[in-house]
């Protein structure tokens, strides 16, 4: 890889990196008590993975360290840092195979495998908390498998597959505009 390539790849992990410590301060959030969501804080995170596994790790770790400056709990920071684990396996097949996401089927069951990954950490993360007592008591009315696998497991899944969705439509004329040297070329989603 040349000093180009190389220069053009750290300004793009920095700039995602940016937007990914930006959303969580200013993105709207949904709440659905007692888990919440935030629109789009997984899109940088998407498109670094569609760029390169180093770029995809940088900018999941750098998004993480967002949600803590943002002041959230660290419940949802290490949900946020978590998020390194879908980045590097998804980023790594993508490497692996570029071509992964050359049709509408492959994209979905791979927007949903990746999905599924990033819904068992935060899962993992949250029943650490959530068996140390260490959650609030929304969650325990709820119940683990109301508020731990319901609204943890299966929110983040659907609130990953809208996210990797927004991450290709943004993805696909981005590459129209700007040379970017990536794993993964032109998405065919449709």
């Amino acid at each position: 890889m040349n000093q180009k390539n190389k220069l053009q790849l750290m300004t793009i992990s920095a700039l995602l990196s940016a937007i990914g410590i930006l959303i969580p301060m200013f993105a709207p959030k949904i709440v659905l008590e007692p888990a919440s969501y935030t629109l789009a804080s997984h899109v940088p995170v998407f498109i670094a993975m569609f760029i390169s596994p180093y770029v995809a790790i940088a900018v999941a770790l750098i998004s993480g360290l967002g949600f803590l400056m943002s002041g959230f709990p660290i419940v949802i920071v290490l949900r946020a840092l978590s998020h390194i684990v879908f980045a590097a396996v998804g980023a790594l097949m993508l490497k692996k195979n570029g071509n992964l996401l050359s049709s509408p089927k492959n994209t979905a069951l791979f927007g949903l495998f990746v999905s599924l990954i990033h819904a068992v950490m935060e899962v993992g993360v949250v029943t650490f908390f959530y068996w140390g007592s260490g959650m609030t008591s929304a969650y325990y009315e709820k119940g683990y498998l109301l508020a731990v696998i319901g609204l943890v497991g299966l929110g983040t899944v659907i609130h990953s597959m809208i996210d990797f969705a927004i991450a290709l439509f943004v993805w696909n004329p981005l590459q129209q505009i700007i040379s970017v040297p990536a794993s993964v070329r032109k998405v065919r989603s449709r």
